[in-house]
């Protein structure tokens, strides 16, 4: 399998936080969602971002991807900061940089697989490289499933087209929020397992919220979140040590 010149460039950020603060409401009613975040997220390594319900993790991806605004501090997506975008430079970044997979698949029911997996390329009027599409469609095994639509899909073979259609148009980053939360332990193995895959043969960088250890053992880092701010960090996770340090935060709550 070919690989794309990202996979040699390993050591190079894909996407920073630094000092990113996410604040809501005022007064009393005031939630600190982010506490001065830095973080980075290097190219070619697929990292899970994981913590106790609350503790920021789902905030974190979404400013880090665009989809939500930030208090203070700075996100930088390569060499672009997103602060300083207007709202459409926001919008063409997500649709051009940027792959997005769900836990809802958002899938179009009257769409096939294929126009699904294109239809970002479609909107934006650009051509998909064929060869790279026929690369991502393979290594998902969806070539005998092509011209099939969403509800003659399995739950896994929908998330696998999800998967392709965030994978197809070259992004620099791919952001999972939570991508297998909807499947049984099969399909959603079968999906860690491509995004691993995508990772370590096609070159891309993968960055997924989850509360599943399993799901997190698939990834090259874990960055831990607790009240807003990262409080460590686990390099070649197993599920065991994921659960081990989950189970310390539990502690840590019953006794605060």
């Amino acid at each position: 399998m070919t690989t794309t010149p990202t996979a040699h460039r390993a050591t190079a950020v894909a996407a920073r936080a630094t000092e990113l603060s996410k604040v809501y409401g005022q007064g009393e009613t005031q939630v600190v969602a982010l506490d001065r975040v830095t973080v980075e997220f290097r190219q070619a390594e697929f990292t899970a971002i994981m913590g106790p319900s609350g503790s920021g993790k789902s905030t974190l991806m979404h400013c880090v991807a665009g989809l939500d605004s930030f208090s203070s501090g700075s996100v930088r997506l390569g060499e672009t900061e997103l602060g300083s975008l207007k709202d459409k430079q926001l919008t063409q970044l997500r649709r051009d940089k940027i792959g997005f997979i769900f836990q809802a698949f958002n899938l179009l029911p009257t769409l096939t697989a294929l126009e699904n997996i294109t239809l970002p390329m479609d909107i934006a009027g650009r051509k998909a490289d064929k060869q790279w599409l026929d690369q991502v469609i393979d290594m998902l095994g969806l070539r005998g499933r092509l011209s099939h639509r969403p509800a003659q899909l399995s739950g896994g073979q929908q998330q696998r087209v999800a998967v392709a259609r965030a994978l197809a148009s070259l992004p620099e980053i791919i952001f999972g929020d939570e991508p297998t939360g909807n499947l049984d332990s099969r399909s959603g193995a079968e999906v860690l397992g491509f995004l691993r895959n995508s990772v370590r043969e096609l070159g891309q960088t993968v960055v997924m919220v989850t509360h599943d250890p399993v799901a997190a053992s698939y990834a090259d880092r874990v960055v831990f979140l607790a009240d807003g701010r990262i409080v460590d960090e686990m390099h070649s996770p197993t599920a065991d040590d994921v659960l081990d340090r989950m189970k310390a935060f539990d502690a840590k709550g019953r006794t605060s």
